[in-house]
């Protein structure tokens, strides 16, 4: 049995005579008409405890769970309305100063909640300056802003951009690749040879000047240029090392000059070699230069039209008359000095261009040493007349002395049977002259070619201190036709530095006169 003295039920009977239909309902009604809110009233008021309790209605507090007991359902009915329960101590759960339920009366309304106060909002407070932290004695002084610096840029790094999907097409065609980049050029050279040359590469002292003679000084280096029809002028002659270190003057002479104008006009230029340890020997270089220069200007309308019609015999006869009257002052010259016609004297070599641009003719003629040299396709061609020996040329005897009789001479003094007459009065000659001084040598002869320039060429015309080189070092020629194997004329600077390229055991002075073919 159970405390109340009832006889216990089964697990299943309470909730049958708790939900069972035919059973009297909890509570009495108050009114006919009884409403889910006198029900809530009354539960209100049974755990609030009576009236005294202030009206306000707080939601969201623990409220205790009402037990329900089937004894206990008639002793609920005889309780009066509004009488509540016994007071008990708060759980462990609910908070002291928590508000319990409370009933309200059904008529008053309900209140409207009161407004919350407004709070203003608090205007935004500007963010304090950052103080650098004062740098420490040990650490060093921060380094000064400089523009030109990329590391020290304070505008931000673009973003990386976003990898790209390999699988996506682009509608554009790919960009070109960049062209691979020139090769540096190489460092040019300043000799040939395995070892340097002996001088100096650079003037070391001047020649010796005379107040009353300033005019015959002459420089230690000149340049010269021009460009007309279809090829390019370069010019150039300098002093030799050996020269350069002991003070001597320039033994090389050039001259350029222009004849005429238009396509009729006719350029001249003389190259110049004075003797060897002779004194004075620029001097007949420069009047060498000097008298060609002044022949052929006066008669530069005739040479300049036989070349345009290539009337080399005419060409050749003409230059050689010319010549021998330049060499013919030289002589006469030597003689008012009171010198050798060998001392005063100077090798001569010139060119003779046409301005007609139509006209490739390149005319060279001369007397004495020197070369006459043309790059074609890379490779040097020697130009040079080719002169037979003074010794091997031979001519026939002079009628008189020692020839044998011709013509009716010869018929006189023969009998007819092939006998020459003969007559012995034993009458003694008188000797003849007794030559003491020497024979002098042969002159120098004349040197004389014409050819046709083809586009690409360049023909070089140069003193015996460049021809010997050339012919000596095959080092010199190479590295000259790589100098100039593209075609392009060089600057008048570079040009002098290609003629200058040196070579160990040639000090002499050099002078060269190149033209290019367009």
């Amino acid at each position: 049995m159970s405390q109340q003295g009832d006889r216990p039920a089964t697990t299943d009977d309470w909730w049958g005579r708790l939900y069972d239909e035919s059973a009297r309902d909890t509570g009495p009604a108050g009114t006919p008409d009884d409403t889910i809110d006198d029900r809530f009233d009354s539960a209100a008021d049974t755990l609030g405890g009576g009236d005294d309790v202030p009206s306000t209605r707080t939601y969201g507090h623990a409220v205790d769970a009402i037990a329900v007991d089937d004894d206990e359902d008639d002793a609920g009915d005889d309780e009066d309305e509004g009488v509540g329960p016994a007071s008990r101590p708060p759980a462990w759960w609910e908070s002291p100063g928590g508000h319990p339920v409370t009933r309200t009366p059904a008529a008053a309304p309900e209140a409207a909640p009161a407004p919350e106060p407004s709070v203003p909002t608090p205007a935004p407070v500007a963010p304090a300056p950052l103080t650098p932290r004062p740098r420490a004695p040990w650490e060093p002084p921060p380094a000064a802003f400089d523009p030109t610096d990329p590391a020290a840029d304070p505008t931000p790094p673009p973003p990386p951009a976003a990898p790209r999907d390999p699988r996506a097409t682009d509608p554009r065609p790919p960009a070109p690749a960049p062209p691979p980049p020139a090769p540096a050029p190489a460092a040019r050279i300043s000799h040939v040879g395995d070892s340097p040359p002996t001088y100096e590469a650079e003037p070391t002292a001047l020649p010796a000047a005379d107040a009353e003679e300033l005019d015959q000084l002459v420089a230690d280096t000149v340049l010269d240029g021009a460009r007309y029809g279809t090829y390019t002028l370069r010019a150039a002659s300098l002093r030799g090392d050996s020269a350069r270190y002991r003070g001597e003057p320039r033994r090389d002479a050039l001259l350029t000059a222009r004849f005429g104008a238009g396509p009729g006009a006719l350029v001249l230029v003389a190259v110049a070699t004075g003797a060897r340890a002779t004194e004075g020997a620029h001097l007949s270089a420069a009047d060498a230069c000097r008298w060609i220069g002044g022949a052929v200007g006066r008669s530069h309308s005739r040479l300049a039209e036989d070349i345009r019609a290539g009337r080399r015999g005419d060409l050749k006869s003409g230059l050689h008359r010319l010549t021998d009257r330049s060499y013919g002052k030289l002589r006469a010259r030597a003689a008012e000095l009171g010198r050798d016609p060998e001392e005063y004297t100077a090798s001569l070599r010139c060119l003779l261009l046409s301005a007609d641009p139509d006209c490739r003719t390149r005319v060279f003629f001369g007397v004495g040493g020197g070369g006459l040299f043309r790059l074609r396709d890379g490779a040097w061609q020697d130009l040079e007349p080719l002169v037979p020996e003074p010794s091997e040329i031979r001519g026939a005897p002079v009628v008189g002395y020692g020839s044998v009789p011709t013509g009716a001479r010869a018929a006189t003094e023969q009998t007819p049977d092939g006998d020459r007459l003969t007559m012995d009065l034993e009458i003694t000659k008188a000797p003849g002259p007794l030559v003491e001084e020497p024979v002098p040598p042969p002159p120098e002869p004349f040197r004389f070619r014409a050819s046709v320039a083809r586009p690409g060429d360049t023909l070089l015309l140069t003193s015996v201190g460049l021809a010997e080189p050339l012919r000596g070092v095959p080092a010199l020629g190479d590295e000259l036709a790589a100098r100039w194997a593209d075609g392009e004329p060089p600057g008048l600077a570079t040009y002098l530095a290609d003629v200058a390229l040196r070579a160990k055991g040639y000090a002499d002075d050099r002078t060269a006169v190149g033209v290019w073919e367009a």
